[in-house]
Order: C-alpha cells, then sequence, then structure tokens
C-alpha cells in the first residue's frame, strides 16, 4: 500500500529512468503505397488495411502518411493502436512521432484496457510513460462506474486514472463530486486532494482530502469532513464512513447537530452505527438543546443516542459520568442520566442532585417528567431530602421515602411526601420576623408552596409537631439527618460557554 501510495504522488512523472532509445517503425501491410512528391520525397502514402508496428505496438488505419526520415506519421480512419495485450486506443485520426513514442488521437477517441473505458474528443499517449492525457473533458467508464471531470490522465502500467476539475463519479448507489481524484482500478481505491461530496440515498458525507474503497464502501475524510442527513450532522476533523454496515468513526473536534430536537453535542470522539440506530460520543463533552423560551447546557464523560433507523428519530439518550446540566430555572448532577422521548421522562441515578430556584433537591433516585418542554412533576425515593435556604437565616427542609414535586410554570406548586414525613420549616410573619422554628413528622404530608416558600404543611397520621425559638435549638437541632448544603457544587453556566 505504502508503494502505491508512493505510485499516486508520482503520478505525472513519466519514466524518467528508462533510457530513450529510437526504434525502427515497420510496415507490415498497406494495399496500396507510393510517394506523394507534394508531401515531401521521404514520405510514403500508404492506403488500405494499414498495419505499421514499433517495438510491440501494432498501428492500424484506414490509410497514412508516414515519414521515414523523421519516423513520423498520420494515420486516417478507423485508428487502432494496439499498445500490449490488455490495453487498445481508438480514434479518427492518429499524429504519432516514432522517435519520441509521443501520440496525438483526435475525434471519438477510446482508450480500453481490460474493464478501464475512456472516451474523449481529444489525448495525447506517451508510450515510454505509459500515460494517456485528455485536456478538455473525457469519461471513463469501468463496470457499474462511470467518472468525469474536465481533465484526466490515465497510467496503463499501475491502471490508475487521475481526474482534475468538475469531476463527477456515478455508480449506482451513491454519487462523487470532487475537484481532484485518483482512481487506482487495481485496488478499486480513490483518493481525494480536494473538496469533495459523496452522495447516497441516506446521506451526504464531505471532505477535503482522503480515500474510498469502492468495494468495501469505506471512506476515510479528513481536513473538516461532515455526514449529515435531512435531520442530522456529524463533523470532525477525521472521519471513517462505511456506506455497507453504516457505521462511523470521527475524531477531534466532533461536532453533531440534530435540527428537529434542536441540539448541539460537541465532543473529541463519536461512534455511529447507523444500521442499529446508535451514536456514541466522548472526550470533552459539550452539549445545548436550543429552545426560544430558554437553553438547556449540558456535559458529560460519555453520552449515548438511540434513534429510529428509519425516520431518524431519537427515541433514548443515556449519558454517564459526571454528568451536569444548567438551564437558568433548574441545574443538576449525577452519574448516571438516561432520558426517554416516549414518556418524556428523564432518569438521574448514582448521587442525583436538582437545583431549582433556591431549592435543593436528592434522593438516591430522581425521575423527572416533562410536558410540553417544561417539568410537570419529579420524584424523588429513597432517602429523598428538599432543602431551600430561608429567605433570611436557616433553611426548610422536607425528608421523607418518597417525595414527589409537582411544577407550575418551571416552579414548585406543592410537594407529597410520603413515608417517615419529616420536616424543618423557619416560620415567619408578614414583616419577615421570626415566629420560630416549626419541627413536624407524620406518615404523609402535602406541603403547598407560594412565591418559592413553604406556605401550608398538611400532615397525616402519626403526627407529631413541636415550634421552637430560636434560643432554645440546641447544636445542629435545625439540620435534618442526612442534611448536606451543596451549593458549591450547583453548575454555573459560565461552564458550559463553548
Amino acid at each position: 500500500m505504502k508503494y502505491k501510495i508512493l505510485v499516486i504522488l508520482l503520478f505525472l512523472t513519466t519514466n524518467i529512468f528508462a533510457q530513450k532509445k529510437t526504434t525502427t517503425i515497420h510496415i507490415l501491410n498497406a494495399d496500396k503505397a507510393d510517394y506523394d512528391e507534394r508531401l515531401g520525397k521521404d514520405v510514403q502514402r500508404l492506403i488500405g488495411n494499414v498495419v505499421m508496428r514499433q517495438d510491440s505496438t501494432y498501428f492500424y488505419s484506414d490509410s497514412a502518411y508516414y515519414n521515414e526520415k523523421t519516423k513520423f506519421f498520420d494515420g486516417f480512419g478507423n485508428v487502432h493502436i494496439k499498445v500490449n495485450d490488455s490495453t487498445d486506443i481508438y480514434s479518427r485520426l492518429l499524429k504519432y512521432n516514432g522517435d519520441t513514442k509521443f501520440a496525438e488521437l483526435f475525434h471519438d477517441v477510446v482508450l480500453k484496457d481490460d474493464s478501464t473505458v475512456l472516451n474523449t474528443e481529444y489525448m495525447t499517449y506517451d508510450r515510454i510513460g505509459h500515460l494517456a492525457t485528455y485536456p478538455n473533458h473525457g469519461t471513463i467508464t469501468r463496470n457499474d462506474k462511470k467518472l468525469v471531470s474536465k481533465k484526466g490522465y490515465y497510467r496503463d502500467d499501475i491502471k490508475v486514472v487521475y481526474f482534475r476539475k468538475d469531476v463527477v463519479g456515478t455508480m449506482p448507489d451513491y454519487k462523487i463530486v470532487s475537484d481532484t481524484l485518483v482512481y487506482d482500478t487495481d485496488n478499486e481505491m480513490m483518493y481525494f486532494y480536494g473538496p469533495t461530496t459523496i452522495y447516497n440515498k441516506d446521506n451526504i458525507l464531505y471532505g477535503n482530502y482522503g480515500w474510498y474503497n469502492t468495494e468495501t464502501e469505506l471512506a476515510y475524510l479528513d481536513k473538516r469532513a461532515t455526514l449529515r442527513n435531512k435531520e442530522q450532522s456529524m463533523t470532525a476533523d477525521t472521519m471513517y464512513y462505511n456506506k455497507k454496515t453504516g457505521y462511523a468513526k470521527a475524531l477531534s473536534d466532533v461536532v453533531i447537530e440534530d435540527t428537529v430536537n434542536k441540539a448541539i453535542v460537541k465532543g473529541e470522539f463519536a461512534e455511529l452505527w447507523k444500521n442499529n440506530g446508535k451514536c456514541m460520543m466522548t472526550d470533552n463533552l459539550r452539549a445545548i438543546y436550543y429552545e426560544e423560551q430558554d437553553t438547556l447546557f449540558a456535559t458529560a464523560d460519555t453520552v449515548y443516542l438511540y434513534f429510529d433507523t428509519l425516520t431518524n428519530d431519537i427515541q433514548r439518550v443515556k449519558a454517564f459520568y459526571n454528568v451536569r446540566f444548567f438551564r437558568n430555572d433548574i441545574q443538576g448532577k449525577c452519574d448516571s442520566l438516561h432520558y426517554v422521548m416516549a414518556d418524556s421522562t428523564v432518569y438521574m441515578r448514582y448521587e442525583p442532585i436538582l437545583w431549582a430556584e433556591d431549592a435543593q433537591m436528592t434522593g438516591d433516585s430522581i425521575n423527572i417528567v416533562v410536558k410540553e418542554r417544561s417539568i410537570d412533576s419529579l420524584l424523588m425515593r429513597p432517602n429523598a431530602f428538599i432543602i431551600q435556604q430561608d429567605s433570611i437565616k436557616g433553611f426548610n427542609q422536607v425528608k421523607g421515602k418518597e417525595i414527589t414535586a409537582y411544577f407550575r410554570g418551571n416552579e414548585i406548586d406543592h410537594l407529597f411526601n410520603e413515608g417517615n414525613a419529616e420536616t424543618i420549616y423557619w416560620l415567619r410573619d408578614d414583616d419577615t420576623s421570626l415566629i420560630g422554628i416549626n419541627f413536624s413528622q407524620s406518615a404523609t404530608m402535602d406541603i403547598i408552596m407560594r412565591d418559592k416558600q413553604i406556605s401550608k404543611i398538611k400532615s397525616y397520621n402519626s403526627i407529631k409537631e413541636t415550634l421552637y425559638p430560636e434560643e432554645q435549638l440546641k447544636d445542629n437541632m435545625e439540620y435534618l439527618k442526612g442534611f448536606f448544603w451543596k451549593e458549591d457544587e450547583k453548575p454555573k453556566r459560565e461552564e458550559f460557554v463553548f
């Protein structure tokens, strides 16, 4: 492979190491031969079934003019050059220099080399360098592949085609548009050296440098590559994509955008399993979910996206390790987050914490139900704990086995606490003066919120309630067991700017 790449880089270099050796041109057949004095004493006119040979190459034409002294001849009508056992060239007019072994072919030019066929109106062929050149539009077909370009070169000894300017390749399942393309027909490899786009019915792949294996359908694109469909796009410095398996790998400065769900995810490494409906992204991960009302920022070590393979609609999102998110009205962190589109529920696991306004909410697990892009309710269980900083001093606290918080307009409207329900509430008068600290216990509680503060508590079964003046509080008495205020861990907006 390294040798082949070196050959491609030196493609336009003819065989500079070959010694120039003039050989005799033999006239093997002509129905009629004479000299035309008008053309010069050394010029023969050959008419009818002309066959000539130089070295192992044969030249056929209906008629020809041959200059024995300069070894230059013109061929007219049904021109055919049999270069070797595999390569043949056809045209209507030929000009050939037997000294330099250089041919010019005009009108309906066709070069055939095994399964490769080149069509153009004007072409030169250098026998020493095995190089065919067309300077103004040509078409190459090979089996089910067709490639056209403004300029092109073909080396029949190494079976490599070089296309330049306005390159378009069409195959049964895809199309390639490029600025510069090299086609290694032996290995069915295409190399790109300029802006290149590969189209198929499912997506579009774009890059500025790379290669494409037409047999395995594996593509490598570099210098900023993009894979996109109608709904999503993935861009990276470097990308591999296999059309057959639907697998893609993106490296360095990766950006995934979903226009339907209005989401952008950035990282340094991503993998896509299109046929399995899965995408993974990791390393320095950042995401934004943009809306008219607000924008959600998020980060994690690794994110998995699961989508419908037919519609490309995202169905689930899984984020793992150091998950953090920020929106103006809510912030959170955990080590595992799972969002299911079908039930519009976010599942937070492994030390989850939520902050809504000035309230901190924790539990072994937290489930958030989203309705019309806003929080409808959230469930904390077990070991549920809500802490809210009092407007002046102290902390209001709600604790229980299971707490359900119901939202209205992105603010907590009321809480339902069941199972060993406990509260500590700093009770204040209308002028904010402290009445006392209320301690209550019961089996269940219904807590009404107003203006982001506890307004009323309804307790049911096994009720215990005591109101203490502040001066009667003993050390740490104002904290429920398990209290831990984690304001310093709360995500800030500036953490997510990228």
